[in-house]
């Protein structure tokens, strides 16, 4: 399952539609083509229920396959056994290179951990409510929320008005544990001057955590970098942008 670039994945996209909002599919499917070719789609629940009808004309727009689960138990919802038996199969008899786990449900946490053992990278795609284990454990997890909108201008006055889940610099500031990772992701991509590529330190966010930019309402790490104002920026507007932490500034002058 070895891959050397982002644009050779194979992805299994394996929806919980009783936990994943159809008006995102769109969104999600966009995300993952900039990862690679979602060979798989399937979508898993039953599709008696009236809850499910947005789902109907999403499924045959995306081609994206409907596995009929009964709830077999009043009350249990069987999709969550059938997507992991389904997932355990695809993983090794086609061995896809990446998973896409559509669902907010943290019951999928174990299958993540056992997919990512075996040396599949897992795409998570669910609602601010999806439980912080089950955000750790995938090698990238985007809130769906803050999919298919755009973030880029940060001083605009009406943006949650507007539906940007947009965080303001002084959420991003209080917010220890990004900061920490931002702070580590620099150091560790860092030249001698304590310079990194912006490209680098998003490879080593990769490494350390499932966290995203999207996640916060923006569009790149650049544009959060530069609203957070704790970290400069060098080489804006071009494809070799560098961000260093402020504080080295500070101790320069000192």
């Amino acid at each position: 399952m070895k891959v050397t670039k982002q644009d050779e994945y194979k992805i299994a996209l394996l929806i919980d539609a009783d936990n994943a909002p159809a008006a995102k599919i769109e969104a999600i499917l966009s995300e993952l083509s900039t990862l690679g070719v979602t060979h798989v789609r399937r979508a898993y629940g039953n599709w008696a229920k009236e809850g499910l009808k947005g789902w109907t004309g999403k499924l045959h727009e995306h081609a994206i396959r409907p596995i009929q689960q009964f709830d077999l138990i009043k009350g249990k919802n069987a999709t969550d056994i059938a997507m992991t038996v389904d997932a355990l199969e695809l993983l090794y008899i086609d061995q896809p290179d990446a998973f896409a786990i559509a669902s907010s449900d943290c019951d999928f946490t174990p299958l993540v951990m056992h997919l990512r053992a075996k040396g599949a990278a897992v795409f998570g795609f669910g609602e601010k409510k999806s439980p912080q284990p089950f955000v750790n454990a995938c090698s990238l997890f985007l809130y769906v929320e803050n999919l298919g909108e755009e973030a880029d201008n940060p001083t605009e006055p009406d943006a949650k008005a507007a539906g940007h889940l947009r965080a303001s610099p002084a959420e991003l500031k209080q917010n220890t544990a990004l900061i920490l990772l931002l702070r580590n992701a620099i150091k560790a991509a860092s030249d001698e001057d304590g310079w990194a590529r912006v490209s680098e330190v998003g490879h080593q966010v990769r490494n350390q955590s499932s966290d995203h930019f999207r996640n916060y309402g923006y569009s790149s790490w650049t544009k959060l970098f530069k609203v957070i104002d704790l970290f400069e920026l060098q080489g804006e507007g071009s494809n070799n942008v560098a961000v260093r932490d402020k504080r080295l500034t500070k101790a320069a002058r000192a």
